[in-house]
């Protein structure tokens, strides 16, 4: 038990299938309840898909786990209505800085922009996020949580998958048109479907400690290459919610896992620390210890016929960048909206190829990041590290050398240039909104006052008009706009504008600060395509309905 976190238990349900002795059929079935699985079920929901979730515990996951979750994740959670109660609990944070001994030589701002709605990045503990999404999921009526329901069977025929799941009430079948797989690094369900993950383990071990204590440190993170407090190693230091600090101390390959977490070897350790920052009389508690190692691995591919692999069942990374259950949701995030237009008839199977597609290139991303991070990290060789520690001498006074270091590149969304989903420009313009690329969020106002860009898009196709006066839309354009709402995958439009209102019941969105013409390079009568997942699909310097309809078609696997 932790001193901060009461577990919360969930009841187990007899299922339908066992108490009517009958199987039963879904559409989607998603196996594991951690925040990817939990993320996948609460997205299909909120787009009409009725869900059955399995997960073999009764509980959220044991120690605080993943703590680090960035502005991206942020704004996919805000679209499943989860973020704000994560921003209100977690520690806010842009600033990381890193130090050589005793010395800071590098230091990075996740947001250096203004006007944005989430920080960089928020520290919080892995069950609260579970909690959170838990409560999410149990108020959305077409998501049905199964505890204590492990998975012991599985086997697609091509039209559906069949489940075999052991309850305390004794076995039952079901079946699914998709099955969703979210069951973590080990993932029974690779493993039972006879696939694996290819890349490499780290050699190295790296203690856990949470530790509670109230502190005046800076909501930043900072990262020591080679203290004097742990000479030759690196430590790490995030804080969290409840006074919680996340200390991560590397121990080298060949040390003790067992003997290193005993309280009485982390202490120590936790005391010199806190000498060292001129505080060695602060009283703290441990709170969780684990010792870990870690890969950088992945699937060759996510998708297997029916079955649909998602986060660390399908891609794992060290944690030095925070890369994995913010790539895990974003996963979920491309997965769902197609999977639905797939359900619904309305785009071939061939459109979750595209999942798999888009969320390697994003993986094979992560990995590299991740490999050079931790390479630069736990250097294999006397050359190597030779050459980090020069680096690392260089970079408080030399730019060059700043831009080598390397002490987790953190995590960012992934720009999906080449995806073959986007329609390639065939007009100029400047910025990063390229197709492929996440939207930036920017603030605006409607009717109903401030929002955000953000928080206007996603769930479905949407196409962003930018005309200076919206009451000065060409009528032509106006009926156009309109009629995009009755194409066979509807796409809603929005009139972004200085000022003015949209005919026709156009929605409207003030660009009250200038950022969305800044941001995307806008000009009267320029438009984007974008996805339901927040991506830019197409854009244009005028709008034409008939490039706007190829694109889409292009954007589903229907041309």
């Amino acid at each position: 038990m932790l001193s901060t976190y009461n577990y919360p238990k969930f009841e187990y349900r007899r299922p339908p299938e066992l108490a009517g002795q009958r199987d039963g059929h879904y559409p989607v079935v998603v196996v594991g309840a951690g925040p990817v699985g939990l993320a996948a079920a609460i997205d299909l929901a909120i787009q009409g898909t009725p869900v059955v979730l399995l997960d073999n515990d009764d509980t959220v996951s044991i120690g605080s786990r993943g703590v680090c979750y960035a502005k991206r994740a942020l704004e996919i959670m805000d679209r499943l209505g989860c973020a704000e109660e994560m921003v209100q609990k977690g520690v806010s944070w842009n600033v990381g800085r890193t130090f050589f001994h005793e010395e800071e030589v590098f230091n990075f701002n996740l947001c250096p922009q203004p006007d944005h709605h989430r920080p960089g990045m928020i520290n919080l503990q892995q069950y609260y996020l579970e909690e959170y999404l838990v409560r999410r999921a149990q108020s959305l009526p077409n998501i049905d949580l199964r505890w204590k329901s492990k998975v012991i069977g599985v086997a697609d025929d091509g039209e559906r998958v069949a489940l075999r799941v052991e309850t305390p009430d004794g076995a039952y079948s079901l079946d699914a048109d998709w099955l969703v797989v979210a069951d973590g690094a080990r993932s029974p369900i690779r493993h039972m479907m006879g696939l694996e993950v290819e890349g490499k383990i780290f050699m190295d071990r790296f203690l856990i400690a949470d530790v509670v204590m109230k502190a005046d440190y800076p909501a930043e993170r900072w990262f020591w290459f080679d203290p004097p407090f742990h000479p030759n190693q690196s430590v790490l230091l995030h804080s969290q919610a409840d006074n919680v600090w996340r200390i991560d101390f590397q121990l080298g390959w060949h040390a003790d896992p067992e003997e290193e977490k005993k309280p009485e070897n982390v202490i120590p350790r936790i005391k010199a620390m806190l000498a060292a920052k001129g505080n060695e009389e602060r009283e703290f508690e441990l709170e969780w210890v684990s010792v870990y190692t870690f890969q950088c691995r992945r699937m060759h591919e996510f998708r297997h016929g029916r079955l649909l692999f998602t986060g660390d069942a399908a891609h794992q990374v060290s944690p030095f960048g925070a890369r994995g259950a913010n790539s895990g949701i974003q996963d979920i995030d491309n997965l769902v909206w197609k999977l639905k237009l797939v359900l619904d008839g309305k785009a071939p199977q061939t459109l979750l190829d595209t999942y798999s597609e888009e969320r390697v290139f994003a993986a094979d991303e992560n990995l590299m990041n991740s490999t050079r991070s931790t390479d630069f990290i736990t250097p294999k060789s006397a050359v190597s590290k030779t050459f980090r520690n020069a680096v690392l001498g260089l970079a408080k006074d030399y730019p060059f050398a700043r831009a080598l270091v390397n002490s987790g590149r953190l995590s960012v969304p992934s720009f999906l240039t080449e995806s073959r989903l986007n329609t390639p420009d065939a007009d100029a313009f400047a910025g990063v909104m390229v197709p492929g690329a996440p939207l930036d969020d920017a603030p605006c106002e409607t009717p109903g006052g401030e929002q955000w860009l953000l928080q206007a898009t996603g769930n479905r196709f949407q196409l962003l008009y930018y005309m200076p006066d919206a009451a000065g839309i060409p009528p032509a354009d106006a009926a156009a706009l309109a009629a995009l709402a009755d194409a066979p995958v509807p796409i809603e439009a929005l009139v972004v504008a200085e000022r003015g209102t949209a005919p026709g019941g156009l929605k409207t969105l003030i660009d009250s600060r200038g950022r969305i013409r800044e941001r995307y390079d806008l000009q009267p009568g320029t438009t984007y395509l974008v996805r339901p997942d927040q991506h830019v699909a197409a854009r244009w310097r005028t709008f034409d309905a008939g490039l706007v309809r190829a694109a889409l078609d292009r954007a589903t696997c229907n041309a």
